[in-house]
């Protein structure tokens, strides 16, 4: 499995920022997140931070940090590759006398 690479490093988001002319605590404050929150996205997964910095310069958080974001795969199952399993019951059992 080869490991995507980021779009852009941390120095290029943050100066993309401002270069704009918002800095992290400035957009943190605008969107009523905790003052810190968007400056901890580099080292700490803050969801709602990162999609927030992510939307204002112009990139998907996927592609800002592709670490966070694992591709997903498909969770429907192959029933040619794995057929149905028959059932472990037996049809004969020990309690299958009829009840009286």
């Amino acid at each position: 499995m080869t490991k995507r690479k980021p779009v852009m490093d941390w120095p290029a988001v943050v100066a993309e920022m401002h270069r704009r002319g918002m800095t992290m605590t400035e957009l943190a404050k605008r969107n009523d997140l905790p003052v810190g929150s968007c400056r901890r996205v580099k080292g700490q997964t803050h969801y709602k931070a990162q999609q927030l910095i992510a939307d204002f310069i112009g990139q998907k958080p996927e592609d800002l940090w592709p670490d966070r974001y694992p591709q997903k795969k498909s969770r429907i199952l192959d029933t040619v590759k794995y057929p149905p399993v028959s059932s472990q019951k037996s049809d004969e059992g020990t309690d299958s006398r009829k009840v009286a």
